[in-house]
């Protein structure tokens, strides 16, 4: 059995939700394809990706959330990392994302196919989405990649 990092810290007394949640990055030109979530002055960056849903693979949910939030399809290549995350969602509902992360290779770009009107595509430099990401385990993430060389192997 493997061991998972835990990241954030856990509110007292407030039952946190697991859900099962698959991430990718995406480089391109040296950026990491990132999402500006538009939450007026509470905006922030996250990683694209999200909820595994049903019988999905996490490759599956990788495709779909990135075609959902950026308009643009991917292809999963290597899992590079493990890590969940507690945070309270935009509704207070307490979650703890058990996050996978995927290296992925970008094969075409169709804004309109995005459904989710609040995500915006945005390509930061990676040492800069250190910085900017809002899930501690997103960031650490991308530390594991670019620790790597920015290659994707499998753990």
């Amino acid at each position: 059995m493997s061991v998972r990092l835990q990241f954030g810290t856990a509110g007292p007394g407030l039952d946190y939700r697991l859900r099962a949640t698959a991430f990718g990055l995406v480089v391109r030109d040296g950026k990491l394809a990132c999402v500006r979530v538009d939450r007026g002055e509470g905006s922030y960056f996250d990683l694209p990706g999200g909820a595994v849903n049903g019988d999905e693979t996490e490759e599956q949910a990788v495709v779909r959330e990135f075609l959902e939030e950026t308009g643009m399809t991917v292809r999963p290549l290597a899992r590079i990392a493990e890590a969940s995350q507690y945070f309270r969602k935009s509704d207070g509902e307490p979650i703890n994302n058990s996050g996978v992360f995927w290296i992925a290779e970008q094969l075409s770009l169709a804004p309109a196919a995005k459904v989710e009107t609040d995500h915006e595509l945005v390509w930061l430099d990676p040492h800069r989405a250190l910085e900017q990401l809002r899930h501690e385990a997103h960031a650490w993430a991308v530390a594991v990649w670019l620790r790597r060389g920015g290659r994707g192997r499998r753990l």
